[in-house]
């Protein structure tokens, strides 16, 4: 047998995809308007077929033509994060609003494709927002479709390797003919305790190797040489194989055989007043730590400094506009496209396109590829597991008592984050 079947949604740059893909298995479609992450979703993944538009557009009418062109019989898993900006706005609190259509194209794709598996990745907030209703309602719907076996989890991605305090929900479900012998979220959330790393990755830990030099956008500069690197950097570098990074795997990427140069160590410039301001901020202190005559008190978000020795804080797509939430550690300047993409978990070797801008909106609205590992492993072992192979060290020392989903009005208990 192959590797397992799985269809990518809303695939931006590729950090979903490059994980799930670590994990063992073969993407066979990647769907993705924005031509830019479009264009660093090629460079990184030439041989996985990419359909660049609207994913109204994809399986249009009864999907045959797709489903011909993609191959896509006895597909595995659907997997993708839409954007769900409409929930805390709607008045109904109605998921079938026309505002959340993104989702609603989503579970449109698992409806026509029936998966063994969905993985659904968003925001956090989402499980609180409006007392838990679009939770609810989420899982109700799947349901619905024939996915009665319906959970989330809520993880955050230090605790897989990312230096990053990024939290993230995972919905997922097997469909209702799958025999699956475990309890779901259970053997789910074993399976990702194995995946936890013993102490989070810092920040110096990630970009420490990385030079402090900077080149013009689009300009490459030598491979820097390391001495000593963290196990986090062995991961990244091209020069080392380390966890699920192999030097071969890397190199799969858009690097190619130019692996001897460093792509993307670029940033926004920075205005003479903005690098005094700066020079300022200690380590992991923001604005409201600067002396009077440098601040002027508004937005204490705006200005601040990553500490070294700790993860990074979340990553956002915002940084395209202003990276001052974003200042280097130890140096005078915004952190480089590199360094972010470090930061986010994405290894040299993984190379963006396009205009600086759009790299770090790229880079800011990626899953985390090794967070994206963790979650990929865990849906592996689930579908292993109806498959009779079950990890007989994942199950609890007790029986556990069949659990049923509570009824959807029922509030749920604030989860542990994994």
């Amino acid at each position: 047998m192959g590797r397992p079947k799985a269809v990518s949604l809303f695939s931006g740059c590729g950090g979903f995809c490059e994980g799930i893909e670590l994990a063992g298995f073969e993407v066979a479609v990647a769907v993705e308007m924005d031509r830019f992450a479009c264009e660093t979703y090629r460079a990184n993944f030439p041989k996985t077929p990419l359909f660049e538009g609207d994913i109204h557009d994809f399986l249009a009418g009864d999907g045959a033509g797709h489903r011909k062109e993609y191959k896509l019989q006895e597909i595995d898993l659907v997997f993708g994060g839409p954007p769900c900006q409409g929930y805390s706005q709607i008045g109904p609190r109605d998921l079938l609003d026309d505002r959340n259509e993104l989702y609603q194209q989503y579970a449109r794709v698992v409806q026509m494709l029936r998966p063994r598996m969905f993985l659904l990745e968003n925001v956090p907030n989402l499980l609180l927002m409006e007392k838990g209703h679009f939770r609810d309602a989420i899982l109700k719907h799947f349901i619905g479709l024939g996915y009665a076996n319906t959970t989330y989890i809520k993880v955050s991605a230090a605790n897989f390797g990312v230096p990053q305090t990024r939290e993230r929900v995972f919905f997922f479900g097997t469909r209702d003919d799958v025999n699956l012998t475990v309890e779901l979220k259970q053997y789910a959330q074993a399976t990702l305790e194995k995946l936890r790393v013993a102490n989070p990755v810092t920040v110096w830990e990630a970009i420490g190797d990385l030079p402090s030099q900077v080149v013009p956008s689009g300009n490459t500069m030598p491979y820097p040489v390391a001495n000593k690197p963290s196990a986090f950097m062995r991961m990244m570098r091209l020069d080392h194989s380390e966890g699920p990074y192999t030097k071969t795997t890397k190199r799969r990427r858009a690097i190619g055989r130019s692996a001897t140069l460093l792509h993307n160590q670029h940033t926004k410039e920075m205005q003479e007043k903005r690098a005094h301001l700066i020079s300022f901020l200690k380590p992991g202190q923001k604005a409201d730590s600067l002396p009077r005559e440098i601040w002027n008190g508004a937005r204490p978000e705006k200005w601040r400094r990553l500490h070294p020795d700790l993860p990074s804080y979340t990553i956002l797509a915002q940084m395209h506009r202003d990276l001052s939430e974003w200042v280097h550690p130890k140096l005078e300047r915004w952190i480089t496209v590199r360094e972010a993409a470090r930061l986010q978990s994405f290894h040299d070797g993984f190379v963006f396109k396009s205009s600086e801008w759009q790299m770090l909106k790229q880079i800011g609205n990626a899953v985390p590829p090794l967070l994206a590992y963790a979650a990929g492993k865990m849906v592996l072992a689930i579908l292993e597991a109806t498959d009779g192979k079950v990890n007989t060290n994942l199950l609890p020392k007790q029986p556990a008592l069949p659990i049923r989903l509570p009824p959807v009005r029922e509030r749920h208990p604030a989860d542990a984050v994994l």
